[in-house]
């Protein structure tokens, strides 16, 4: 028996069979590049599902994690930790927000924005105005609540009762929007900006300043779920500086924590002071080993890194667009949705891609491209030809 039906036979014995696994199992890796357990390469435009955001194991990364491991690896809450106020510090002076909660992961976060959501409308409003709007199409999550808060169907099953108080309106179409929010019991408004695993669906910027507008208007708060668009993702630090808008209320996790469990909720000037002592807490949030690496990906996000990310996106949109099959790319910087026509299924591409050494992912019938921040274009270009070849295959 090999080393990876090994690891495979013990996996099914053991570990809750919720994931569709692929056939591989990863041993080692550097930069954007993996081997399995039988020294097969893989170039990896998947980044753990936007997660490592330096590629696998990068130096400086390591050391910031190691260093902190070896000096204090955990403390409750009950106590300051520097690489905790460090991390939020760059977060707040690079964005402009106010507060941050740290969290373990994006759906934490989402809860987090949720209750901060509903207790600025409580304390302003009184009893009754808790009602949040997001958009048809999108994911928030997999916990009761954020399922609840996510507008697929698909998702809407086997778990009733779900959390109450949320209703979905139509991406792009603001009249529908303006409808929604006339609403009485409207207290937040909940987006992604480009819908992730609803499809790699960028909201027009014509809706979204719009949307900004009519939340101010009503006071009712405007929430952005940057789990997975957040870090330097779309070649700005967070997708609303694409955007230019203020969100009241920022979430994200996957790329912050660089490969640790990290997620965090960043709030704006007026809910900084929403949620006091007692009100929220988890003990593991702001675990310093966690931030200490996120405060090295941070530093990390200068001007010159995050045009790079941009440039390397568009570059790869580029080549992309001229191999067959694919009718057109979507996103923005490195977070790629590529159509393909319909003589081709996506996750076909993604299986037949990994016989060829490529990772890859799929959002509903979109091949979904997220490669590691710093991947080079020696990398890229080899896991396009990659993925060319794949194509020309199928």
């Amino acid at each position: 028996m090999s080393n990876y039906e090994k690891i495979q036979a013990t996996d099914k014995a053991y570990v809750a069979n919720t994931y569709g696994r692929f056939p591989v199992a990863i041993k080692k890796g550097k930069g954007a590049v993996c081997y399995d357990f039988d020294g097969k390469k893989y170039i990896d435009f998947s980044s753990g599902i936007g997660v490592n955001s330096l590629g696998f194991c990068d130096d400086g990364w390591i050391k910031a994690v190691t260093g902190q491991l070896s000096t204090l690896q955990h403390i409750s809450n009950l106590y300051y930790t520097s690489p905790c106020a460090e991390a939020a510090k760059i977060l707040c002076e690079k964005t402009g927000m106010k507060k941050v909660f740290f969290s373990n992961s994006g759906a934490e976060s989402n809860e987090g924005a949720i209750k901060c959501a509903r207790k600025y409308s409580f304390m302003n409003y009184g009893e009754g105005r808790n009602k949040i709007i997001t958009l048809n199409n999108s994911f928030h999550g997999r916990t009761v609540t954020t399922l609840a808060a996510t507008g697929q169907d698909v998702f809407h099953n086997f778990f009733f009762p779900f959390t109450q108080g949320f209703e979905f309106a139509p991406a792009n179409d603001i009249d529908a929007l303006k409808i929604a929010l006339e609403d009485s019991s409207v207290c937040a408004l909940m987006i992604e900006l480009i819908q992730g695993e609803g499809g790699v669906m960028p909201l027009d910027k014509a809706f979204v300043k719009e949307a900004e507008k009519l939340c101010k208007e009503k006071d009712i708060l405007l929430i952005v779920d940057e789990v997975q668009t957040g870090i330097g993702r779309t070649g700005k630090l967070f997708a609303f500086q694409q955007y230019d808008i203020t969100p009241d209320i920022v979430t994200t996790a996957k790329g912050i924590g660089g490969g640790l469990p990290l997620g965090c909720v960043i709030f704006g000037e007026k809910t900084e002071k929403v949620l006091e002592a007692g009100d929220h807490a988890t003990t593991f949030g702001g675990n310093p080993v966690a931030t200490a690496g996120a405060k090295y990906i941070l530093e990390k996000m200068n001007d010159d890194f995050l045009a790079e990310v941009e440039s390397k996106g568009n570059y790869i949109k580029d080549k992309l667009t001229k191999m067959p099959h694919v009718i057109a790319c979507d996103g923005m910087g490195l977070m790629i949705g590529v159509r393909l026509d319909n003589s081709i299924k996506s996750a076909d591409v993604v299986k037949k891609g990994i016989d060829n050494g490529v990772l890859t992912l799929t959002a509903k019938a979109k091949l979904r491209l997220l490669p590691p921040l710093t991947i080079s274009y020696k990398e890229i270009n080899e896991g396009l030809s990659a993925i060319a070849k794949t194509l020309d295959e199928i």
